[in-house]
């Protein structure tokens, strides 16, 4: 198996990760408010980052430079960006509203990969965006009609957030060690989520967060999402990055929202109509679409390949 086919199987478990732990994780923020649930989660992931670098993978501290710490920096930026905004957003709009406005990130991250790392964006790969963009609406708006206000600009600035994270993450990975430069990442999502905790849910929440960490609900989500949703979810983007496009990545992470709804069928109680249905195939269509024209890619240049070197014999 390539390493690209590896990579993108990788970021689909982290996208199985993310949207079979969202009702664990929606749970646990009614009792810990959202931005000292994120300082606890971030800060605790990079800890543990940090202590597997520091046992297994010492040597990679060794490439620490001022360059990985300013893109990590802008990196952690971008991601927190992307909760915060999402986090205020949902303050002022519905649930549905947050999850399709926030999956077209996967529409945005082409434009950005065309400007920022001047990849070519094949027909097929416009078409796997937009087919999962259709898939998500479908998904989010069973029976009803998109109907936009005030804080879908919140939810909008989120995805273009969220877009710029995946898209620096496709310039920087192939410069640095995977495991230091996520470390750095979440470290200072963290230290963001600490601030806005003070700022915006006031220093008694994070005062009181220790009584809270010992509800089930806090404990069992915090545990999973400082260990496999954060600290290795983001070790594994960050590694995956250097094989394969941000492009494909984005189609990729719109099969959360498809875990989420089959966990919420299986575990929550709730149904999904026809048109949900509809959504989940149109975003599966448009993963393996994906998944195909890079190989159908891959077999071009291994074609080419061939007849250079068989031309020079």
């Amino acid at each position: 198996m390539s390493r690209s086919r590896m990579a993108d199987l990788s970021l689909l478990l982290v996208a199985m990760m993310w949207g079979c732990t969202f009702l664990i994780v929606q749970k646990a923020v009614q009792v810990l408010p959202p931005f000292a649930f994120n300082s606890i989660r971030f800060t605790g992931a990079a800890l543990l980052l940090a202590l597997i670098t520091a046992v297994f993978y010492r040597k990679e501290w060794n490439q620490l430079s001022w360059k990985m710490v300013c893109h990590s920096l802008l990196l952690g930026l971008f991601l927190f960006m992307g909760y915060g905004f999402q986090t205020m957003g949902l303050l002022y709009t519905t649930t549905s509203n947050t999850g399709f406005i926030t999956g077209l990130s996967v529409v945005l991250v082409p434009f950005l990969s065309l400007a920022l790392l001047r990849h070519a964006i094949s027909r097929y790969t416009w078409f796997s965006a937009c087919l999962a963009a259709a898939g998500l609406y479908l998904l989010t708006f069973t029976g009803s009609a998109l109907s936009l206000n005030k804080g879908d600009g919140l939810i909008l600035l989120c995805a273009v957030a969220f877009a710029l994270q995946i898209a620096y993450t496709g310039v920087y990975a192939p410069r640095y060690p995977a495991l230091p430069l996520a470390t750095l990442q979440l470290a200072v999502v963290g230290l963001l989520s600490i601030a806005a905790s003070l700022i915006f849910e006031g220093s008694s929440t994070l005062a009181h967060s220790g009584e809270l960490i010992g509800k089930p609900d806090v404990l069992w989500a915090l545990l999973i999402s400082i260990g496999p949703t954060s600290a290795f979810a983001f070790w594994i983007q960050t590694a995956c990055q250097k094989y394969t496009t941000p492009s494909r990545v984005a189609i990729i992470y719109a099969m959360e929202p498809v875990f989420a709804a089959g966990t919420g069928l299986v575990f929550g109680g709730e149904t999904l109509g026809i048109s949900a249905l509809l959504g989940c195939l149109c975003i599966l269509a448009a993963m393996l679409m994906a998944e195909l024209s890079a190989e159908s890619s891959g077999y071009k240049n291994m074609y080419f390949f061939s007849l250079r070197v068989f031309r020079k014999k």
